[in-house]
């Protein structure tokens, strides 16, 4: 299996005409080959540093808008073969528990307010968008709907009425597979449960996100994903 990383560069160093505003010349990446991302450095675990031979990084940025912004952009200029995510999401129950490794099978546009039926969305809104690698090419984890709300839930009650959705929350899926979708690029994401959804939820994943994050990407290491073809 062979991959593309890019990296993850401050912003204040953007790419212009193959040069960044430094006027450090940067060579194209390889038309063609498959992309890893993540919401942000940490979650990559010392990838965008030392990455393996044949791949390319770039983080997204937090949230849904803005990650489909990002991946829309990155698509457009890489043209990859394909696309995995990587990053930290939360558990609504006990089908997860902090140190779950899992792919998903979904990502899942919801929000709160809409499930306890105070809101609604037109009919011809699109709010799914599966994972389009996972039937040939399985990640090995265990495969889970992933909902994504707008914000952060940070209540046991928002958690329990969200579960019916998905058993997991994170905030950047939903914008990184509707761009995949939109330029017909297959994608797949491995998350790492990081904290349980609820009150206490950032100073979990606060105390999580480091570890989770390297377990994640050495079993993905472990697994041959990163190894080329």
């Amino acid at each position: 299996m062979s991959w593309s990383i890019i990296f993850c560069f401050p912003a204040a160093i953007l790419l212009v005409g193959g040069l960044t505003q430094k006027g450090i010349a940067m060579s194209a990446p390889p038309v063609g080959q498959p992309l890893l991302l993540a919401a942000f450095p940490p979650e990559l675990a010392g990838l965008d540093q030392d990455p393996p031979p044949g791949w390319q990084v770039r983080c997204t940025g937090v949230g849904a808008v803005t990650a489909a912004v990002a991946t829309t952009e990155l698509l457009a200029t890489l043209k990859p073969s394909r696309v995995l995510f990587v990053g930290t999401c939360g558990a609504y129950d006990e089908r997860l528990a902090v140190g779950d490794l899992i792919e998903a099978s979904e990502a899942l546009s919801v929000s709160l307010e809409e499930v306890e039926g105070r809101a609604y969305r037109p009919a011809v809104e699109r709010v799914r968008w599966p994972a389009t690698l996972v039937a040939k090419e399985s990640l090995g984890f265990p495969a889970h709907p992933v909902a994504v709300p707008m914000v952060i839930t940070k209540t046991f009650e928002g958690a329990q009425a969200l579960s019916s959705c998905a058993p997991a929350e994170h905030l950047e899926l939903t914008g990184v597979f509707a761009a995949c979708h939109g330029a017909g690029i297959p994608c797949a994401a491995a998350l790492a449960v990081a904290d349980r959804v609820g009150p206490d939820a950032h100073m979990e994943w606060k105390a999580n996100n480091i570890r989770v994050s390297q377990a994640l990407i050495r079993a993905l290491k472990d697994k041959g994903v990163f190894e080329q073809e």
